[in-house]
């Protein structure tokens, strides 16, 4: 999306999606572009002809193959679901989404633009986050009728780190309209699970503008004494735990960072242990070493 395609995303973003977005992000779907509704008193096929276009039909098609892959991706990925829930385990979260300052910087406009549209298109982006707020609100309505083991939602929180804009430019781009999404999921009585990214020192007491005991913030990289002193009877805290220890240190030290971990976050509870992201690269006796250490020193 170019910067002055703003207002058209803003006021169709339906038409802006399905005639501009989708096919310049997946060419096979092109066809998609053309696709358009002429106001007409009697609706006969004129209106509808595009509807039906060559171009049109050919977008449907691979749509509906699309559809069918899905369907099995989706079948499979219940399959293990059944079987972990089996198992006694319940899942972590029951829903997904983003910040929509991320879902632009994601999707849209880049991560520079997007950063950059603050400066250079502010209204406009306040706009589309707002809007992109209700959206994300709308689509939760399946909390109010489906029953869940758990109603959690994750958030992944890609671009609101300490050096990605001022605390103004959070407050008022980032945070409000993340946090309108936020108080719709706690006001059904959903947790939201808040997944921050990168460094986030100077974001601390925006993020405790929250209703106690109503959030869970997961931490890649923060102070977590002061984040324990200004969270901790606000939130649940998670995280913290260096994934690059675990790739390269020795078991020993893992083992003396999970103990003072704990000896700081544990008291008066409240702190899920975890890693600060993916264990990917871990080593296998890194990890051992983790989990006999929480599961040992963390009874005391």
């Amino acid at each position: 999306m170019s910067a002055d395609e703003y207002p058209e995303f803003i006021h169709d973003f339906t038409g802006f999606m399905i005639r501009k977005y989708i096919p310049r992000a997946f060419p096979a779907l092109k066809g998609l572009s053309g696709i358009g509704f002429v106001p007409s008193i009697i609706l006969n096929t004129g209106p509808l002809a595009s509807m039906y276009s060559p171009d049109a039909l050919e977008a449907y098609k691979v749509l509906a193959e699309i559809g069918a892959e899905d369907a099995k991706a989706a079948a499979a990925s219940n399959e293990l679901g059944g079987r972990i829930a089996a198992l006694g385990i319940p899942p972590m979260m029951t829903g997904a989404g983003e910040a929509p300052f991320d879902i632009i910087g994601d999707y849209f406009r880049s991560t520079l633009a997007t950063l950059l549209d603050q400066m250079t298109h502010e209204e406009e982006l306040i706009e589309a986050c707002d809007m992109l707020a209700d959206i994300q609100i709308a689509s939760y309505a399946y909390f109010d009728v489906v029953p869940l083991p758990c109603k959690r939602v994750f958030f992944p929180l890609h671009k609101g780190m300490d050096t990605f804009m001022s605390e103004s430019q959070y407050e008022k781009i980032y945070w409000k309209p993340l946090k309108k999404i936020m108080m719709a999921l706690i006001d059904k009585g959903v947790t939201p699970y808040i997944y921050t990214e990168g460094p986030y020192d100077t974001r601390i007491e925006q993020l405790a503008d929250v209703p106690k005991g109503k959030v869970l913030y997961h931490f890649e990289k923060v102070d977590m004494k002061r984040a324990k002193e200004v969270l901790g009877d606000v939130a649940c805290i998670s995280g913290n735990l260096s994934i690059n220890l675990l790739a390269n240190g020795t078991p020993d030290q893992v083992r003396e960072e999970c103990k003072r971990l704990l000896d700081l976050m544990a008291p008066g509870g409240g702190y899920i242990f975890d890693t600060n992201a993916c264990i990917d690269n871990a080593s296998r006796e890194n990890v051992e070493a983790m989990f006999e250490t929480v599961r040992e020193y963390g009874k005391y």
